[in-house]
């Protein structure tokens, strides 16, 4: 998203800097308010910082939904940019390390598109980890979770209480869940025409 050329000229009220609440690759936020800014909110990637923009007025409840809704729709326009199967595998070498010491190692990760009703999949005896091509576009954080998942079967091939402890590594599990399951649910709702304007 444009940086906005109010901000640029020093017009915001007040700034402030915390962590990021997503799959974020950022390493901080920065909120700036503007009195001049009425209604919009825009954010936009500034170095290792995502800075989001907010009328002067908002609550800061409303601060907070925003920026996880701005953090969301960053992601979800950075995972678009089609990550290739040399990406994802690299990405799920980072991930093992990170939440796995390193000990699931698959031998090949890939995108397919013959997964309609799964995420992923896991061959654990040939170390093959494949992804829904339906995961392209969707938050980071969630692409990391079905990563994630795959590579714990890489090192427990079931769904005991083994593997969703060793799930619990990753920090953004629940979430990432939740939002799977909204896709899911949203993919069932009848589909209603769009009114027409008169």
């Amino acid at each position: 998203m444009p940086a906005d050329p109010l901000h640029r000229a020093g017009k915001s009220q007040r700034s402030t800097t915390s962590q990021p609440t997503n799959g974020s690759r950022a390493s901080a936020i920065e909120v700036r308010r503007s009195a001049r800014r009425r209604r919009t909110v825009s954010a936009y990637r500034e170095g290792d910082r995502t800075v989001v923009l907010i009328p002067a007025r908002m609550s800061e409840a409303e601060e907070q939904r925003w920026v996880t809704v701005m953090l969301d729709k960053l992601a979800a326009q950075e995972s678009r940019r089609a990550l290739g199967d040399t990406e994802l595998a690299e990405r799920a070498r980072r991930l093992s390390a990170q939440y796995f010491d390193g000990r699931a190692r698959p031998a090949s990760v890939r995108w397919v598109t013959n997964q309609n009703t799964r995420w992923g999949s896991c061959t654990p005896s040939e170390g093959s980890i494949r992804l829904s091509h339906r995961l392209q576009g969707m938050p980071e954080y969630v692409v990391d979770y079905v990563l994630c998942h795959e590579l714990a079967h890489l090192l427990v091939p079931g769904h005991g209480p083994r593997f969703w402890r060793l799930l619990e590594a990753y920090p953004k599990t629940e979430r990432a869940r939740g939002y799977l399951e909204g896709v899911v649910a949203a993919e069932r709702l009848p589909h209603v025409p769009a009114a027409r304007d008169e």
